[in-house]
């Protein structure tokens, strides 16, 4: 059974980026009814005669084709990716989080994109036009390269087929910023950074390119 990441914070240990109320009603509702629901079509799925026992979330959604029930494969593809994308989400962030990046990740950012700097402000574009409800991205690719991309609902990198690992993700669903910035997406963007675990980045892509 897949289960959401304890988080290493208390909900209002994010403020003022993200106030306590939308910490706890993002994680405790929506990311909770994700799992939930990801849990259920797991089972549906397994009734059906694709049994997915043994497997991690990276793994089903990255074989979605293998499932011919459309309504079955639709549910993986929205929960799992509920799932999966909160779970990043939440671990990537920190109250002693921002700053900027170090060691392999650092010398890849400014190799890439020519600065953190540039690097936040590419990123930052793809989230803050991404229209309606969705993600940004930062994956590596298995040479360790890094990528920049955009999702709509809870697609990601890998139900995408992108072979791509996200490392680092902003959410840009109304849920995950509305009740403190109301319409003003550009400054949760903006404010995300000061609570960014790099740290934590850095290691998710250090076992991306192993």
């Amino acid at each position: 059974m897949f289960e959401q990441i304890k988080l290493p914070y208390s909900f209002d240990a994010l403020e003022p980026v993200i106030d306590a109320l939308t910490v706890e009603t993002h994680y405790a509702k929506h990311h909770a009814a994700y799992t939930k629901n990801f849990n259920d079509f797991v089972e549906k799925a397994k009734a059906l005669g694709t049994d997915f026992s043994g497997k991690t979330a990276e793994e089903i959604l990255a074989n979605l084709d293998s499932v011919t029930d459309a309504a079955v494969k639709n549910g993986l593809r929205n929960n799992g990716g509920g799932f999966y994308n909160h779970n990043l989400y939440f671990s990537t962030l920190s109250p002693s989080g921002g700053g900027k990046p170090e060691g392999k990740l650092a010398e890849k950012i400014n190799s890439t994109f020519g600065s953190f700097e540039e690097f936040k402000t590419k990123i930052s574009a793809l989230a803050a036009g991404q229209f309606g409800s969705g993600w940004a991205w930062l994956s590596a690719a298995k040479n360790g390269d890094l990528v920049l991309s955009a999702s709509a609902n809870q697609d990601n990198p890998i139900s995408l087929g992108t072979g791509n690992t996200p490392i680092f993700t902003i959410d840009v669903w109304e849920h995950a910023y509305y009740l403190k910035y109301k319409n003003l997406r550009a400054s949760y963007i903006e404010a995300l950074f000061d609570i960014v675990d790099w740290n934590v980045v850095e290691k998710l892509y250090e076992n991306a390119i192993k």
